[in-house]
């Protein structure tokens, strides 16, 4: 009788912001491709900081304006971007609904709360809540009471929720994390890390994360049998 492998530990560093749409699309794909392996790979998943837009004021700005400006891009080609997104969207369950998400946010606080979600064992489920708030829902992921309640709402504690956002709790944290990145040449997103050594950028599909998952499962058996 043949003894079960053991799985495969592998920590994953999951680079993004919560208003990049690439990154919704690259941790469903992640997600589903980790699944896919089953009992063959213990992986250990960070959601880690990254801003595109740090010097948004509150309130934020109208998203067509916002990418007008910085990519040079007109109405048709705006609306040609959105229909790829929803089709890449659709094809891993990410509901990109239309018109929703009509402005484009600040998200340094949601940052906060996401280490601090980290602490409580909660991260995964609040980054998934944040992605849905603003591209399905259209919310403001920068106000303070709409974190507090998305917080709340996957079982964090939403009146710490509002003293971290009230205060600068976790600000010099993440701004670790962000230069840290930034040091290591990540500038754009999403960037997927594994074992701060391989990187895959952008909302791959299932596939290239699988296939990737797969190497280093392999390659990490065949070095534990040599």
């Amino acid at each position: 009788m043949s003894t079960p492998s053991v799985p495969v530990p592998v920590r994953i560093d999951f680079v993004s912001d919560i208003v990049c749409p690439w990154c919704a699309i690259g941790l469903a794909s992640l997600e589903q491709a980790i699944a896919r392996l089953g009992d063959e790979v213990a992986v250990e998943l960070h959601v880690q900081p990254f801003e595109l837009n740090p010097d948004m004021a509150p309130g934020g700005e109208a998203i067509d304006e916002h990418l007008g400006r910085k990519y040079g891009l007109g109405p048709a080609q705006l609306e040609q971007n959105r229909s790829r997104l929803r089709e890449r969207g659709a094809e891993v369950g990410v509901d990109f609904a239309t018109g929703a998400r009509s402005r484009i946010y600040n998200t340094f606080d949601a940052h906060r709360l996401l280490h601090w979600a980290a602490e409580e064992g909660r991260q995964l489920p609040l980054k998934h809540a944040l992605l849905r708030a603003y591209f399905t829902d259209g919310e403001d992921v920068g106000d303070a009471a709409t974190l507090a309640r998305i917080a709340a709402g996957v079982g964090l504690s939403e009146s710490r929720a509002r003293a971290i956002l009230a205060s600068d709790d976790y600000a010099d944290e993440v701004r670790a994390d962000e230069q840290m990145f930034l040091r290591a040449g990540i500038q754009s997103v999403p960037a997927i890390i594994f074992d701060r050594e391989y990187l895959v950028s952008g909302g791959q599909p299932v596939e290239v994360f699988e296939n990737a998952l797969r190497q280093i499962a392999t390659g990490r058996r065949g070095a534990a049998t040599a």
